[in-house]
């Protein structure tokens, strides 16, 4: 997808994703106020954290950065740069299944579990978004 197709996305990829990036939202807010920076890049709001951001800190023991739906939250700006095309993968992934992309994550998960492999790492939508960091 190029970036002016990331800019141009139609609304009924907004609206079929809105429960969940209302969710990505609360925690961007959150964020926010506790001093992240937020940037609307790519039709998708990023919201990086810095040494004093308690929840992008705690995040960051999990994850690098985490989308969710329409809204990437990552560690700092920088995480964010590195991950970017990884976590765009994610908001087609959203955009593709809506709001049934949450139980599907964790379904593939479990999936690859029974399978014998690893619950992250063998997710198809890890793959797949790991072909394009």
């Amino acid at each position: 997808m190029t970036s002016n197709q990331l800019q141009h996305r139609s609304l009924l990829a907004y609206l079929w994703v809105l429960p969940v990036t209302l969710f990505g939202l609360f925690f961007a807010l959150i964020a926010y106020w506790l001093g992240a920076s937020v940037k609307h890049r790519h039709g998708v709001l990023e919201v990086a954290g810095n040494s004093r951001t308690p929840l992008l800190r705690a995040l960051a023991n999990q994850f690098d950065a985490i989308t969710v739906g329409h809204v990437i939250l990552g560690r700092n700006h920088g995480t964010l740069k590195r991950w970017r095309s990884h976590e765009l993968v994610h908001v087609r992934q959203y955009e593709r299944w809506g709001v049934l992309f949450p139980v599907l994550y964790v379904l593939a998960s479990f999936k690859s579990l029974l399978e014998g492999k690893r619950f992250y790492w063998d997710n198809v939508f890890e793959v797949e978004a790991r072909r394009f960091q």
